[in-house]
């Protein structure tokens, strides 16, 4: 990753820290979805840093479990493990300050504001719609191909203290 214009010849660029939502992990292994696969693929590769919570995590491992997805057990064990070796867990998680208007689509919110996150990347229209107000604060709300377009931030966006 090249260093953004305003960072000092010789330091590292900071990993752009990311919230993905249930739906986006999704795409990525079930639906292979193409949108979502370099997000996937720059995770692995060390190339971004997710975090995760407990709510998330819940969500998730719920998820993977309905009989649509049709994943054995075992498979969802296995995503799920993947996954928590793979993002980092926020032991503390604080409501953000932005409204949603889907009380299940908070978590993402709360877990991107209290990891400090510069992106959360989703679908769901409810999260997109706060997207103006979070970028305020310095979070984007973004698509898998809104993120594969523009790729992570290249500069420092304005930070929100610290909860």
């Amino acid at each position: 990753m090249p260093l953004p214009p305003s960072a000092p010849a010789g330091l590292p660029t900071p990993l752009p820290q990311v919230v993905l939502d249930t739906n986006v992990l999704l795409d990525c292994w079930v639906f292979a979805d193409p949108a979502a696969l370099p997000l996937w693929q720059a995770l692995r590769a060390g190339r971004m840093l997710a975090w995760r919570c407990a709510a998330t995590d819940g969500e998730l491992s719920d998820v993977l479990a309905r009989p649509q997805f049709n994943l054995r057990p075992t498979r969802q064990s296995e995503l799920l493990a993947e996954w928590k070796s793979l993002a980092r867990e926020m032991q503390r998680v604080l409501p953000a300050p932005w409204p949603c208007s889907d009380p299940h689509d908070l978590k993402f919110l709360d877990l991107a504001h209290s990891a400090r996150a510069s992106a959360l990347i989703t679908k769901d229209r409810a999260l997109l719609k706060t997207g103006r107000r979070t970028l305020r604060d310095g979070l984007m709300v973004l698509t898998p191909q809104q993120w594969q377009a523009d790729g992570p931030p290249t500069r420092p966006l304005p930070r929100r203290p610290r909860p």
